[in-house]
């Protein structure tokens, strides 16, 4: 496995490589899911690229920037297990240069959920994916359904702006009680770990009543939150959803497919998750 750093060396490098290529942007502090997204990468193409970089710009001035689980070294040997031809590691001077000032502002779909919680967090995801794909050139890049408004807003750039790359979604990885794999998830006590598979929970709760044939989105959105409310060591709900699965927009009816989601706080830790319906 190759390891580079550089913008230049290496689009340079990929103009010579066997084609399709495929994608997995990360953070690093890699866990199986983003093993799952690397191992779907491997079956469907010859050359695969796995990108780390903690992105600066998608993190607001009171969030955990600082304090972010890096540990490049073991990233790089679970990679290198993998079979992943080449990491790309570029530091933050190679991804925003001495005057950069250039950004991908997404639309309305990037305003709600998310980016109500956290204002200017899917532009900085959007301009370093963008930057990403113009670096790396894939035919396909891989992302989790667990960030389900991220993957969203970057399928809605990919096809705005005419980018040359599918976007393929991999199902969330789930520990065996539910609860959905984030590198956040190291932040969690032995309590809050304990507790945190209520949010998974929460969610099938609603799964389960909109299989029974309850389509209301209010009472689905209620579950949610009756089930979210009855464990103690949640600190805070920031938003409990039921969006069409697209434009994520709220629905009064779930008559087509739809996305339901929520945001808790558990402590300082905050975490995401969601399921689809239909």
């Amino acid at each position: 496995m190759l390891t580079l750093t550089s913008n230049t060396t290496t689009t340079r490098l990929i103009r010579s490589i066997t084609r399709p290529l495929g994608l997995v942007p990360t953070m690093g502090a890699l866990h199986e899911g983003h093993l799952a997204l690397v191992r779907r990468a491997r079956q469907e193409n010859p050359f695969v690229v796995v990108s780390i970089f903690v992105n600066p710009t998608q993190f607001g001035p009171q969030e955990d920037l600082a304090t972010y689980p890096r540990d490049t070294r073991r990233d790089l040997a679970l990679l290198e297990a993998e079979g992943v031809d080449l990491a790309y590691t570029p530091g933050p001077e190679e991804v925003y240069p001495k005057g950069f000032d250039t950004w991908v502002e997404p639309g309305a779909l990037a305003e709600r959920l998310e980016g109500a919680v956290r204002p200017g967090h899917f532009r900085g995801v959007a301009t370093v994916v963008a930057k990403l794909f113009n670096v790396v050139g894939p035919d396909r890049a891989y992302f989790g359904q667990k960030d389900g408004q991220q993957l969203a807003v970057i399928r809605q750039m990919v096809q705005d702006l005419n980018m040359r790359v599918e976007i393929v979604a991999v199902p969330t990885v789930r520990d065996a009680d539910g609860l959905a794999l984030s590198s956040r998830n190291a932040y969690l006590t032995q309590a809050q770990r304990r507790a945190a598979p209520v949010i998974y929970r929460a969610l099938s709760k609603a799964e389960e009543l909109w299989q029974g044939g309850v389509t209301n989105s209010e009472a689905l959105r209620d579950s949610v939150r009756a089930t979210l409310d009855s464990e103690p060591s949640i600190d805070g709900i920031d938003y409990v959803s039921v969006a069409e699965a697209t434009t994520l927009a709220e629905l009064e009816q779930v008559n087509a497919p739809a996305m339901v989601s929520t945001a808790v706080r558990l402590g300082s830790t905050r975490l995401i998750d969601n399921v689809l319906l239909g």
